[in-house]
């Protein structure tokens, strides 16, 4: 048995105690949080629900530490320093900073004899490992990514993190005629703006100042200042009964040539249609942690990516089966 904890109750943290229901060789040993304990009800019975400020006392109980915070704030700090004590997985999507939060943990890995999975979900995730093969199976060609329609988790949570903000989902949605081009096996070039757009939905504390809400909105690098933005302030009652979902769904398309004179093109897509968000990454990042505990037992140190881990070690089932069925 994997023996797991999960930092963080939200919705990714859910997910992940829904998961392990469906991963019988997975043990969900404890839910750390940094609100009060007993103000948390967990749906798995027997389960401890306990403050993130106990968590190393679970040292020898853990095998995987799952880390379900938000990206713009939360692993930044939290993925490196956690590694000191666990093996770990996250979830982390600020692409830009990808490099930088891997280089954290892998030293803290290194030094406290850990493995520490980063960036691990959809995407960055299966996304990124489409984009690895479309690459190494058609060098002489484009790559494309879109996302959505749907609610971006990440982005969501960099949005209720602004003072005044009291609740808010934010929509990612591909530009038609850019996909429909990129289909086409054109190869066209395509901005950050041209490929999507982003639209917010957002709810108010009393007495927020809007304008000031939505020009940091707007402004936001990383997440909002490279695309076209739209923000719409509405009441708790309209969020709750229009927004309270988080689906989510995307394409990731290679478009290349291959032909003595590169006569021929190909158009490689992979795609998703997701009702939950975190239902789907919650899945893979159980996968992964499947993968980091083998990876752990046989003495591999350091931060490891989704290129970094076999297909094999994702699944619970024997290479014989595998090779048997899959292959």
């Amino acid at each position: 048995m994997v023996r797991l904890g999960i930092i963080g109750y939200g919705n990714l943290g859910r997910g992940v105690e829904s998961a392990v229901k469906q991963n019988d060789d997975m043990e969900l040993v404890a839910v750390f949080t940094r609100r009060d304990p007993s103000s948390l009800e967990i749906k798995t019975k027997g389960v401890k629900v306990d403050s993130v400020e106990n968590v190393a006392a679970y040292q020898d109980k853990i095998d995987v530490m799952i880390l379900c915070g938000g990206s713009a704030t939360d692993l930044p700090k939290q993925t490196p320093e956690y590694a000191k004590l666990f093996n770990v997985v996250d979830s982390f999507d600020t692409h830009a900073n990808i490099p930088t939060h891997f280089a954290n943990v892998d030293k803290a890995c290194k030094e406290n004899g850990h493995v520490g999975l980063i960036s691990c979900g959809w995407d960055p995730g299966m996304f990124s490992l489409m984009r690895l093969y479309g690459n190494a199976f058609l060098p002489d060609g484009e790559d494309y990514t879109f996302w959505g329609k749907g609610v971006s988790q990440g982005h969501s949570d960099a949005v209720r993190r602004i003072k005044g903000v009291k609740n808010a989902k934010q929509y990612t949605i591909p530009v038609e005629e850019a996909l429909e081009a990129v289909r086409s096996g054109s190869n066209p070039k395509l901005t950050t703006r041209q490929k999507h757009t982003r639209e917010c939905f957002v709810v108010l504390e009393e007495g927020a100042d809007a304008k000031a809400i939505e020009k940091e909105i707007c402004e936001m690098p990383n997440y909002f200042a490279d695309y076209d933005t739209t923000v719409n302030f509405i009441s708790e009652e309209e969020f709750n009964k229009n927004h309270s979902g988080i689906p989510h769904g995307g394409f990731v398309i290679r478009s290349g040539k291959t032909g003595w004179d590169l006569e021929d093109t190909h158009v490689v897509e992979y795609s998703i249609k997701l009702d939950s968000n975190p239902g789907f990454t919650s899945s893979i990042i159980l996968s992964f942690a499947r993968a980091v505990a083998r990876l752990s037992k046989e003495g591999v140190v350091g931060a490891k990516t989704v290129f970094d881990i076999a297909p094999a070690y994702l699944i619970n089932r024997s290479d014989e089966d595998i090779r048997a069925h899959l292959l």
